[in-house]
């Protein structure tokens, strides 16, 4: 959460020259209705269910860059599907978290002490993210720019 997914994502597909999906956009826009609002008025498992179809969609039908939630990976069957894929984990401190989002924006997991509930996610995730990731990118105090450049540079390594 908050960690530049969406904003290095586009730079990266720029880059890459080719196009860019969002997850969350998708949900957004066949919802009608925002993350949050899907949570409060459903509840957690219904959103994951959304989210679940909505990776398997962007997956199967792009060829570009794909920005998945940060919950994505909590499913067994979502993380099946990215195996083989080029699967690049950004990684950020709650500090750095902090400083970004100020950890008060509109995130339906973190509504009650934000710092504490940001690093029991980031514990309970971390080793999925680990799992799925062909490489890692810290992105704590760089641009969107050079986090870009350092995920083209992990990933031509990676293959190399």
């Amino acid at each position: 959460m908050g960690v530049g997914k969406s904003t290095v994502g586009r730079l990266l597909a720029e880059r890459l020259g080719v196009g860019y999906r969002d997850t969350d956009e998708d949900i957004v826009a066949a919802e009608g209705r925002t993350i949050a609002e899907i949570f409060v008025d459903e509840g957690e498992p219904v959103f994951r269910a959304v989210e679940k179809r909505a990776v398997r969609a962007a997956l199967a039908e792009h060829d570009g860059v794909v920005a998945l939630g940060g919950g994505a990976v909590l499913d067994a069957d979502t993380r099946g599907l990215l195996a083989g894929q080029r699967v690049v984990y950004l990684s950020m401190d709650v500090e750095e978290a902090v400083r970004r989002t100020g950890l008060n924006v509109a995130r339906p997991l973190l509504a009650v002490n934000p710092r504490r509930q940001w690093r029991e996610l980031m514990e309970a995730r971390r080793h999925l993210y680990e799992e799925v990731a062909a490489v890692v990118v810290a992105t704590d105090g760089r641009t969107p720019e050079e986090v870009t450049q350092a995920v083209l540079d992990a990933v031509e390594l990676k293959q190399a």
